[in-house]
């Protein structure tokens, strides 16, 4: 039977008395193995419950990466009476990281892997996609800051300008560029004309966006264009972007470019356990980023905003890439905590289809299909200069409004640190993403 512990149906928590913020000054030593699966682990303090999954997590990932897999098998047996995607904060990340290293080690045995997904479909579910990323968007702060101050940015850049062409890589959601259309038919020197291109893999959501932004541009009399791609960011070809000479150009990718990390890992069929031998370097080398990074500086941008996840899920072990994701998705389920009731469905939601299948990317994946390469925003920013941009300072206006936003949201928790002229928006002390923005240099 599965222990779950629910004293409050919203607990007051933060990462700062979390176990993982205990966990981090104390040593790696390995837990003796429960003999009974839950009665002990009940009578443990929440604290201590933590420590000991994390501890339980940590062995198993260890066995897995040396190949013994009869101990790691002994360790996500237990596992599996311990956590749970209902419980306390600690017992549903440690479900999610328990699934993606069961999946690790069925990956080691590629038949058995395909044979026991053979009936699978993998049939996308526009609607529960769209409406997962809402979930996201209502339940978190993160992109109602990221879009506050990235439209900030276009709209400090484009100062005077008559005519705008905005690029959005991920074109999902309509109200960024509805604020957007509504900050510029207010500016003083009236509205410029306004082109945006939208990319996104279904014509749907495309078509969704087209509608609402063309009545809101037809109800302001702001003259407006929207020009969709239905592609994903992998296969866009520059031309489809439809740049026309006298335009001033802004581009947006919001949780985009760590895709583009993976691109050149697909010659490696194979599947290790410990994990990838190749991506190790400061900063590891991506002819298919080099390459979008130069073709979308060629289109000379006046400005491109960037948002992205603050953390380091790209080391070369499965270690690494563990303990470093532990510590991110303990603090996002943290967030909900605070929040969400744990009973509630779009909070599971959230949780399994977003960041749970997250996770099982960067634990069980390896090569081209480990795609969630989450970084830095200092390897960002070495990147984004390699390619030939300049950092472009956020303003104190738009850092002032983005910090208010946090406050009008109503959680303590949350707060925004500036790095460098760029934007990171944290949990307590944990930094979650980054925003950050730039302009070619010449």
């Amino acid at each position: 039977m599965v222990a779950t512990f629910q004293e409050d149906n919203v607990t007051s928590s933060s990462v700062a008395s979390s176990p993982l913020q205990v966990f981090s000054t104390m040593s790696l030593t390995r837990p003796t193995l429960l003999s009974s699966p839950s009665s002990p682990f009940q009578d443990l303090k929440p604290e201590e419950r933590g420590l000991f999954l994390i501890h339980l997590l940590l062995t198993c990932a260890n066995q897995v990466a040396s190949g013994s897999l009869q101990n790691a098998n002994a360790a996500l047996e237990q596992l599996s009476h311990l956590v749970s995607p209902d419980g306390d904060t600690m017992q549903r990340v440690a479900a999610y990281f328990t699934e993606a290293l069961a999946n690790r080690i069925l990956k080691s045995w590629p038949g058995l892997y395909k044979a026991l997904n053979a009936t699978q479909r993998s049939t996308s579910n526009v609607s529960e996609e769209v409406h997962v990323r809402r979930l996201f968007f209502d339940m978190f702060p993160i992109l109602k800051v990221s879009y506050l101050l990235t439209n900030r940015a276009i709209l400090e850049a484009m100062e005077g300008e008559k005519m705008v062409h905005v690029i959005d890589l991920d074109a999902s959601e309509t109200a960024q560029w509805l604020a957007l259309i509504q900050a510029f038919n207010s500016r003083p020197e009236g509205p410029p004309h306004l082109r945006i291109t939208g990319l996104h893999h279904h014509k749907e959501v495309l078509d969704q966006m087209a509608h609402r932004l063309i009545e809101e541009a037809e109800k302001l009399d702001l003259p407006f264009q929207f020009n969709p791609v239905v592609t994903s960011l992998d296969c866009l070809n520059v031309e489809q972007l439809r740049v026309k000479t006298g335009e001033a150009l802004a581009v947006s990718s919001v949780l985009q470019l760590h895709n583009f990390l993976a691109s050149d890992m697909s010659t490696n069929n194979g599947h290790s356990l410990s994990g990838d031998s190749a991506s190790s370097l400061p900063i590891s080398s991506s002819g298919r980023m080099d390459s979008f990074l130069n073709a979308i500086w060629g289109l000379s941008p006046k400005i491109m905003v960037v948002t992205e996840q603050d953390s380091d899920h790209n080391g070369s072990t499965l270690m690494e890439r563990l303990l470093e994701s532990l510590y991110t998705y303990a603090a996002l389920f943290d967030c909900l905590e605070t929040k969400v009731p744990r009973t509630s469905q779009d909070r599971i939601k959230v949780e399994k289809m977003l960041f749970g299948e997250e996770i099982k990317n960067i634990i069980a994946c390896e090569g081209f299909e480990r795609r969630e390469r989450h970084e830095k925003l200092e390897k960002w920013s070495q990147r984004i200069d390699l390619a030939g941009f300049g950092n472009v300072p956020l303003s104190y206006f738009a850092m002032l409004q983005a910090r208010r936003l946090l406050q009008g949201y109503g959680f303590d928790g949350y707060r925004i640190k500036e790095e460098s002229g760029c934007a990171v928006i944290c949990w307590q002390d944990r930094p979650l993403y980054s925003v950050s923005a730039w302009r070619c240099r010449k």
